[in-house]
């Protein structure tokens, strides 16, 4: 069945999808390598102050049900030092672990498939860390709300390092299913400011803290976000209103994708590993089943058989064809959760400047290969990506395999 949208699952019955069930000794097997995996990507956010911080979290756990605890325990000690580093006079100190722990009571949710008090909790206490963070970073930061079927989208706005005003160039930026806003625009370093670029760090329909609001994920509902999120760009005095891009992550590259196609006005869409099967088979049905038991609670349903007819929904058939604006997609050759073949596909559907980007023998994730380590690197290749884009740079359609060795084959689209 498919609950109330107002009424997110908070049930205790509820336990997920059948393999969720049947492979729960292997999900706790694989729970430490997964916090592994997440961590790195975490720590790269936060800079090098979080290390030990993710470290002590490894320690801890050693099945599934370690995550969220471990977790609130490092966020808990973060946050404290934030404020006893401010009652100090320690501004910067504050700051920084202000950030970290808002990332990591984020990073506590990871595991939280229902709204309760616990959810709610860390959802509250990341913001209000979030909200320390902002009253002392580096540049302006503020929290962003965007009306939305009587409700609104959580965000976080953030204008490039130095501004002295004026208009600037800006992207929207979606996470995937496990990301959240918070860890749209990095601590120390931020590729998108350091190039002048603003941020509108967001969380559409399904994602992280909008099924606490009660707004699930479904294609009528993003494909309705896209035209909302540039209105709300539009109106903001210093975003030039002829210089917004949009970037997506992971699920975000298939949100992304949506927003693209259905608001014309968006100069540019880059995205990074890939979920582009359409219906998403690979990611729900072969891949571990917490992704699939993320993405029911995201689209608000308890019942996997309603499920699986409602993810049947979930292409960008019929869409992306309408995509007019240059479009970037970095892709791992070996990507577990989308096969290549599916990007391919689309890629030969799409009537707009291209370019694909696909890194030999890299996962979902790209990174950990010699052909990330070795050729461009995709964060900082996205950024400069955009930057020609919103300035105004052509481009050629091309295809670039990036080989082990780290140079790169072109061939023209």
């Amino acid at each position: 069945m498919s609950l109330d949208p107002t009424q997110f699952t908070n049930h205790a019955a509820w336990v997920g999808p059948r393999r969720y069930v049947e492979q729960k000794w292997q999900i706790d097997q694989a729970a430490k390598a997964s916090v592994e995996a997440r961590s790195s990507g975490y720590a790269s956010v936060c800079g090098p102050e979080s290390v030990p911080d993710f470290a002590a979290v490894r320690q801890r756990v050693n099945k599934q049900a370690d995550i969220a605890p471990a977790f609130e325990a490092v966020a808990r000690r973060r946050e404290a030092k934030a404020r006893e580093a401010q009652a100090a006079g320690h501004p910067v100190s504050a700051r920084n672990s202000f950030f970290i722990a808002s990332v990591l009571w984020g990073s506590a949710q990871w595991t939280i498939e229902e709204n309760t008090p616990q959810n709610l909790f860390y959802n509250e206490r990341k913001r209000d860390c979030y909200m320390g963070y902002a009253k002392l970073a580096d540049h302006r930061v503020e929290a962003a709300w965007i009306p939305f079927q009587g409700n609104q989208l959580p965000g976080w706005f953030h204008l490039p390092y130095n501004y002295q005003g004026g208009r600037v160039a800006a992207v929207v930026s979606f996470q995937g299913m496990d990301g959240f806003k918070e860890m749209g625009v990095s601590l120390l370093g931020d590729r998108w400011l350091s190039r002048g670029i603003g941020v509108l760090a967001v969380e559409g329909p399904g994602q992280y803290e909008s099924p606490l609001l009660g707004i699930p994920v479904s294609m009528p509902a993003w494909i309705e976000a896209g035209p909302l999120l540039m209105n709300w760009m539009r109106a903001r005095p210093e975003v030039d209103a002829e210089r917004i891009g949009l970037f997506g992550s992971s699920f975000g590259s298939f949100f992304g994708t949506l927003c693209a196609a259905h608001e014309p006005r968006f100069k540019a869409c880059a995205v990074r590993a890939t979920c582009l099967e359409p219906g998403g088979h690979s990611i729900f049905e072969e891949a571990p089943p917490p992704f699939k038991r993320r993405f029911m609670y995201m689209a608000n349903y308890t019942d996997e058989a309603a499920f699986d007819e409602f993810r049947k929904s979930l292409t960008w058939e019929g869409h992306a064809e309408k995509i007019r604006s240059p479009y970037l997609c970095m892709a791992g050759e070996a990507d577990n959760l989308c096969p290549l073949h599916h990007t391919e596909r689309m890629f030969s559907v799409l009537q707009c400047a291209k370019q694909l980007v696909v890194y030999q023998d890299a996962p979902h994730g790209l990174g950990g290969v010699p052909s990330h380590n070795l050729g461009p690197d995709s964060s900082g290749f996205i950024a400069d990506w955009m930057h020609d884009r919103l300035h105004g740079k052509p481009m050629a359609s091309e295809r670039w395999y990036v080989q082990a060795n780290g140079q790169v084959v072109k061939t023209p689209y």
